[in-house]
């Protein structure tokens, strides 16, 4: 893992299935896996928290019902509710990770702006 940010988040994100670095399905790294997050209230105020957690400016869109894809693995979050000021997504009202009521044609992904001001690349492990 290489990062070039001050704090390291709590749970460690990454963009998949994109056309470009700063847009894709949004996945996120939990107990060794990687997952998803489902659709449930996503809005560009929670696209936000991720693209700026992830080093961007900010969001340009919210994407929802797997437009960048359908998923594997575990969904992690649903019912993402930010308020769009959030430090990470970790501090955004949620219910417990893994509980959801979704399937992998409800993930959630982001187009950010901008080129990253800092990264986290983290790889499969």
């Amino acid at each position: 893992m290489a990062h070039a940010c001050a704090d390291e988040p709590v749970s460690k994100l990454r963009l998949a299935n994109g056309r470009a670095e700063h847009e894709g399905r949004v996945e996120i790294l939990r107990f060794g896996q990687w997952g998803t997050i489902c659709d449930e209230y996503w809005d560009i105020n929670d696209a936000r928290v991720i693209c700026r957690e992830l080093g961007f400016f900010s969001a340009i869109e919210a994407t929802n019902g797997s437009y960048h894809g359908n998923g594997t693995g575990p969904i992690w979050l649903s019912e993402v509710n930010c308020e769009g000021t959030e430090r990470t997504i970790d501090d955004c009202p949620h219910p417990p990770f893994g509980k959801h009521y979704c399937d992998h044609g409800n993930d959630v992904g982001v187009i950010c702006d901008g080129k990253p001001t800092c990264t986290y690349t983290y790889t499969d492990s």
